[in-house]
């Protein structure tokens, strides 16, 4: 055995969503994201206070993918990866399988943000970028061991990627990401005008 290895690793999914006809379907995505913000005066209302400088469905209309054979398709899509994230992580799911619960629209204008959060109950969370402009924030992702490093030096500034606290994954359009959903992350605040537009999802063990 080696004296140093690595354990316990945090595994983050990060891929195109299928190879060809993003284009369309995330033209197809942007249109009806958009037209579902105009009508959804609920959504509208909630993410004033709880969303400020932009719009989320999280709080009106959460399970997209029920209602919307677009959505649905890209849930489809989405399942395929799910598959892919279970098999690395080497879980037996006991003849059951990861299903999507939860599928929302995040809407990003300049200024707008995220804080650090996770999502309680599901297994595996992320998102999936319609939309995303030059310049737009990333998803940035916490270590999970932070809150115990209490006496621990500060890491050097060019210490690899692999050790920061931190890591941003850059926002990419037509891009998948996938992650524990006990994994704290946020997106800060985006600092160009052009509407960052993303769809997150949670997925539960049924």
């Amino acid at each position: 055995m080696k004296s140093l290895q690595a354990w316990f690793p945090t595994l983050i999914h990060n891929e195109r969503l299928q190879a060809r006809g993003l284009r369309a379907l995330n033209a197809e995505l942007l249109d009806e994201c958009l037209r579902i913000r105009e009508h959804d005066e609920a959504g509208r209302q909630w993410s004033a206070p709880n969303y400020p400088l932009g719009y989320t469905s999280y709080g009106s209309l959460d399970r997209l993918h029920l209602f919307s054979s677009t959505f649905d398709l890209l849930r489809e899509r989405i399942d395929e990866h799910v598959k892919t994230y279970a098999r690395a992580q080497h879980w037996d799911l006991r003849g059951g399988r990861l299903q999507m619960t939860d599928c929302w629209i995040n809407i990003m204008p300049r200024g707008c943000a995220h804080s650090f959060h996770l999502h309680p109950q599901a297994v595996v969370s992320g998102t999936y970028y319609v939309q995303t402009p030059a310049g737009c924030s990333g998803l940035k992702f916490e270590d999970p061991r932070l809150s115990r490093l209490m006496a621990a030096p500060p890491r050097r500034a060019r210490a690899p990627a692999s050790t920061q606290a931190h890591i941003i994954y850059p926002a990419k359009a037509g891009h998948v990401i996938l992650f524990e959903s006990w994994l704290r992350h946020e997106v800060p605040a985006s600092p160009v005008e052009t509407e960052r537009v993303s769809i997150s999802f949670n997925y539960h063990w049924t």
